[in-house]
């Protein structure tokens, strides 16, 4: 079932003008304007990984990514049912949050006809207890009633490796490694080895060695610019 925040980020990019829910092929895309061909995409870019490969052979496509920065858990009594409470989610999503979507999207991203538009949102989502279709039952199971967006804090265009590199807001010494990478940015060592992995992968950084253990990168042309 298409969501309340689906929808009106759908709208947000297409316009009221626009084509929506448009056949094309074997793909039904989400809407057309002005000839481009925008996917709202909530989940993981892994899960429409050959469609999009796919329709980029001869359409120019816009991704709409939205991050989920803050989000607000609306509790009801049942499906439809009244509000019995409100609370602020802990978790909190963040910009970096897209380099471990692109770890299985580096196969398309990036080309010449593909536009990334990640978006940082505040959301509500409304739950009330159920189980839906999972074997193991609990007894804090929830089923998700809706997302409604609130507000959209920042938007950010990504159709390049110079755009990606751009999101590397730190200076480092060449060669670096991926220690080098997450004291800089101030992020766990994982972090790091998932955003080299996505870097190295779409051409923004080339391994150049090894110190022990660890591997020595540095910047490609485009992407040295940027960073």
């Amino acid at each position: 079932m298409e969501t309340s925040l689906h929808r009106e980020l759908k709208l947000l990019y297409a316009g009221a003008d626009a084509q929506s829910e448009v056949r094309l092929g074997r793909y039904r895309i989400d809407a057309i304007a002005d000839g481009e061909l925008i996917e709202v995409q909530h989940g993981s870019l892994g899960a429409i990984r050959d469609k999009i490969r796919s329709l980029l052979k001869s359409h120019p496509v816009r991704i709409v990514k939205p991050i989920v920065a803050r989000k607000t858990l609306v509790h009801r009594r049942r499906a439809g049912g009244r509000i019995v409470r409100r609370r602020l989610s802990p978790k909190q999503g963040r910009l970096l949050d897209l380099f471990d979507e692109l770890i299985h999207f580096t196969r398309v991203f990036p080309h010449p006809r593909l536009t990334l538009e990640v978006l940082l949102v505040e959301i509500e989502e409304h739950r009330y207890p159920g189980h839906g279709r999972r074997r193991r039952w609990r007894a804090n199971d929830f089923q998700v009633e809706d997302q409604r967006l609130i507000e959209i804090q920042s938007q950010h265009t990504v159709a390049t490796v110079a755009d990606l590199a751009a999101l590397i807001a730190c200076s480092l010494d060449e060669p670096f490694d991926t220690a080098a990478l997450a004291a800089g940015m101030s992020i766990p060592r994982w972090s790091a080895q998932r955003i080299a992995y996505c870097l190295r992968n779409v051409g923004a950084i080339e391994e150049c060695g090894k110190r022990g253990n660890a591997r020595q990168y540095r910047w490609l042309a485009a992407a040295k610019r940027a960073a």
